[in-house]
Order: C-alpha cells, then sequence, then structure tokens
C-alpha cells in the first residue's frame, strides 16, 4: 500500500495525517499531534519553529514503527509568517508571530507611501495588519540586511528537510507582495520596504516535487523513505482543496482558527466593491483563486477555554451555549481588539459593557454570544459575497474543525437561508493528500479528489428553520457593523 502524509499545522495544534486508498474510499489515520502555541520573548510573540520540526519527525519515526516504509510528504501552515536565513542557510531568529503587535499601525504608516486602493490593484490582497508586508516593513533594519533569504513558515520546513528553497504561490500570495497581473514579487512594493526581490527563492506552484529527505536525517532518525511535494502549503489554500464542493453555486467556510468565508473563482475580483468590503484574492491551486474574507473565528471560544483553564471540552460550551437565549448582543467579531487580547471573557464583557448591551455572565452566555454573533458575520458576509461576484450562493460548504460544531452549523443555515453541508473537519490535511494524489497520477484532478472526499466522509447537512425573528435579527446585525 502507498501512503501519503500530510503535516498540518495550525496556530494551536499540528498533526501529522496519513492517507491511502482502501476499497476505492480515502483512508485517513492520525499518527501524531502536538501542541503549538506563542514563545514570548523580549517583549515579542515567537513560534519556536525548531520545536515544530523536531516533532514533525518524532512524527515520522512513528510512521515507520506503523510500517510505512515508503511515503510521499506534503507540508502546510499558516500564512504570512517567514523566516530570516542568513548566507550559510541559518535562521537569524526564531520568526515573529501574525498576533505580535509589532505591526500596529502599520497599514496606516505604509498607506502613506502608496495608496491603499493602488496596493490592492496591483495585489488584490485584503489589509490586515499583519501582513508580511507590514511585517517586513516593521522588521528589524540590521536582521533584513543579514538576510539573504526570507522563507514562509512551510516553505523553510521544506528547506530543513531537502535543502532546497522554494517560494509556494498560495501562501506567498498572501503576503501582499505579490502582483495579480504579472504572476511576480511586485518590485514597486519591494522597493518600499527595502527589500530585493533576490531574497526570495524562485516562485512554484502547488503539486511540484521539492525532493528526498536529506541523508543526515536518516542518520539521525529512523524514518521511512519520504519524498516531499510541495502541495498548496497555505492551509487555506489546501482547506479548499479539501472541500467537498456540495451544490451548484456554493460557498465556502473554513472553520478553525479563522473562519474564511469566500468562494472558489477562475478570475481574480480586485475591484472597487471588493476593495472596499476588504475580501482578498489569495492564489489557489491549479490556477484558481480563493476569493474570501478573514473573519475572525474559534480562536475567539479557544480563548475563552484558556481563560477558564480548560475547565470544558469544546463540546460541552457549545451545549452550555445552546442552552441560552440566542442573540443578547451585537458584538463585532472582526474587531482588532479581539486579535490577541490578554482575556477574551473581559475583552467581550467590556466591548458589550461600552457599547451599552447585556453583558455576559456565565461561560454559556459568553459562548453562546461567540457563536451567534459568528453566524450573524457570516450571514452579513454571504449577501455581500453574491453582490461581489454577482452570482447567488445555494449553499455553504463548512470544513475544518467548526464543522463539528451542530449548534453554530445551524445558525449559520438559518440565518443565512442557505443550506449547509458540515464536513469533513479535517479538510486541510485531505487537500494537501488530494495535491499528492494529483502529483503522483493517482488522481486525475481536483474534481475527481471532490468526488473522493464526498464518497469518503459523513458530510451533514442543515437546513434553514423557518424563524421569521432571525431574518429580522439579520438586518439589525448589519445596521449594527454600520454605525
Amino acid at each position: 500500500m502507498y501512503y501519503y502524509l500530510a503535516l498540518d499545522i495550525g496556530a494551536s495544534s499540528g498533526r501529522l495525517i496519513s492517507g491511502s486508498l482502501v476499497d476505492g474510499t480515502l483512508e485517513l489515520n492520525e499518527i501524531h499531534r502536538f501542541d503549538n502555541g506563542l514563545i514570548q520573548k523580549n517583549g515579542h510573540d515567537y513560534w519556536d519553529i525548531d520545536y515544530l520540526i523536531n516533532e514533525l519527525f518524532v512524527g515520522l519515526e512513528k510512521a515507520k514503527k506503523l510500517g510505512i516504509t515508503k511515503a510521499m510528504l506534503g507540508i502546510d501552515t499558516w500564512a504570512v509568517d517567514y523566516v530570516l536565513l542568513d548566507k550559510t542557510g541559518n535562521k537569524l531568529k526564531n520568526p515573529i508571530s501574525y498576533r505580535d503587535h509589532r505591526t500596529n499601525g502599520a497599514i496606516e504608516e505604509f498607506t502613506k507611501k502608496i495608496s491603499k486602493r493602488k496596493i490592492y490593484e496591483k495585489t488584490g490582497i485584503q489589509f490586515q495588519q499583519f501582513n508580511t508586508l507590514y511585517q517586513l516593513y516593521r522588521e528589524e533594519e540590521s536582521l533584513l540586511l543579514k538576510a539573504d533569504k526570507i522563507m514562509l513558515i512551510p516553505d523553510y520546513i521544506g528547506f530543513c528537510l531537502t535543502g532546497k528553497a522554494v517560494t509556494e504561490v498560495t501562501n506567498a500570495s498572501t503576503t501582499q507582495l505579490l502582483n495579480l497581473k504579472q504572476k511576480r514579487f511586485d518590485n514597486d512594493l519591494l522597493k518600499k520596504i527595502h527589500v530585493s526581490e533576490k531574497k526570495f527563492p524562485p516562485l512554484i506552484e502547488a503539486g511540484t516535487v521539492l525532493g528526498r529527505l536529506k541523508k543526515e536525517w536518516y542518520e539521525r532518525y529512523d524514518l521511512p523513505d519520504c519524498e516531499v511535494i510541495t502541495v498548496a502549503t497555505h492551509d487555506t489554500a489546501s482547506a479548499v482543496i479539501g472541500t467537498p464542493a456540495i451544490g451548484e453555486k456554493w460557498a465556502f467556510i473554513s472553520s478553525g482558527t479563522w473562519s474564511l468565508l469566500g468562494a472558489e473563482l477562475t478570475i481574480p475580483e480586485n475591484g472597487m466593491a471588493a476593495f472596499q468590503e476588504n475580501y482578498t484574492n489569495e492564489w489557489g491551486a491549479y490556477n484558481t483563486y480563493r476569493f474570501l474574507k478573514n473573519i475572525m473565528g474559534l480562536w475567539m471560544v479557544q480563548s475563552v477555554r484558556r481563560n477558564i483553564h480548560n475547565q470544558y471540552t469544546f463540546g460541552e460550551m457549545a451545549d452550555l451555549a445552546s442552552q441560552v437565549v440566542p442573540f443578547q448582543q451585537f458584538i463585532d467579531v472582526n474587531h482588532p481588539r479581539f486579535t490577541n487580547p490578554e482575556n477574551m471573557i473581559i475583552e467581550i464583557q467590556n466591548f458589550c459593557r461600552e457599547s451599552g448591551q447585556t453583558v455576559p455572565q456565565s461561560i454559556g452566555e459568553i459562548v453562546s454570544a461567540i457563536y451567534c454573533n459568528l453566524a450573524l458575520y457570516y450571514a452579513n458576509e454571504i449577501k455581500k459575497l453574491e453582490s461581489i461576484i454577482g452570482k447567488k450562493i445555494d449553499s455553504i460548504n463548512i470544513i475544518g474543525g467548526g464543522s463539528n460544531i451542530a449548534y453554530l452549523n445551524q445558525l449559520t443555515s438559518t440565518l443565512s437561508n442557505k443550506t449547509v453541508y458540515a464536513g469533513p473537519s479535517e479538510a486541510t490535511a485531505i487537500g494537501n493528500i488530494i495535491v499528492q494524489m494529483i502529483t503522483t497520477g493517482l488522481l486525475q484532478d481536483v474534481k475527481e479528489g471532490r468526488q473522493l472526499i464526498q464518497k469518503s466522509f459523513d458530510i451533514k447537512s442543515y437546513h434553514p428553520d423557518i424563524n421569521e425573528s432571525y431574518k429580522s435579527v439579520v438586518n439589525q446585525y448589519q445596521t449594527f457593523l454600520e454605525k
């Protein structure tokens, strides 16, 4: 049996998952799971990249013990963060996290040099203060001068494994440094941050074979014979490939730490309406674009759980939320204050108090406020998405960890008045594996891959409840956001 291994690392955890075809269906097996989180040093939030790479080797050794002696390996992670390397290929420091506060105010400062409209015309990428463009703008000048290479996180891990340096496009597009028309790094933007294009390894497409693991790793670890394929290295890009695409005109919500809501397009949409609503055109695999909006996601619930020292499971928290009266307050879940507060519970309560609304007290009330407002935000954005792309959406495919939250899925279906298809929860790892299978010829294309997903995994459906009061609350929420 031939195995495909997916290393999928998110902001809170990572996993190594194996995939193989068994009786015509895709069978997954989680081999290794590990925590991920920020380390604080000298007033900044960093990722411990050496720890993450070591955990990959722990997982690969486990795979070997399970009888996996030969496999392909694909790597996907979050976007925008990077590692600076010197001329010998060694990192100059651990990568700073996108949640670090160093880029506060960077957009306002940078757009005095070049207008937002001009940047959007060039890149089609939404304005987020943590985009690589603004991180590099605020990077230490001395480190940038020393840097021989700038590598995004998954490309850096691939480089450590194989010694080959590349920049994969689905992740590179999130930097807000790629030019949509020229299909390369935009020199005008690079000049304004004093970075040479030569510092970035060459751009490559998802599905490119990177190479075999370096000999030195086999001398240190008992590993399978692995060949690395550069998949869609941005986890959302892999998740969209791993979407079952049910419905004639479907949208997606990749529901995890972030909620990424959008549609898969073959032509980017960077007109005035998309610019005004801050939608992004991230490059996808196989000449597609992820036209989407970044929405605060389960990070808020994850933070609440940390605040209460993991007293409840996520399932228990959702149950508590479903037992309270919904829609007791309106919250702008995308407000920057919720990106990385010291205490999420206090931040939510302060927001409600400052806006003269009912202040949630119990954990059920706090979590209900989050889920209700996430669903309201989704419904509001679906209407905007339809307007911008000029196409009616008939279904929403929810993938990722959030696909398991029945309470949120039902709210989303009812408030948006769309059928919701929930699952698979491991869409990112699945999309990672689908690209590997296409590259090795096991699958013909993404369409065949999605048919395999529909056949292999349990996809739950949710249909709108007939509730007139819910329609009015969506309109009220839209008015609230516009204030």
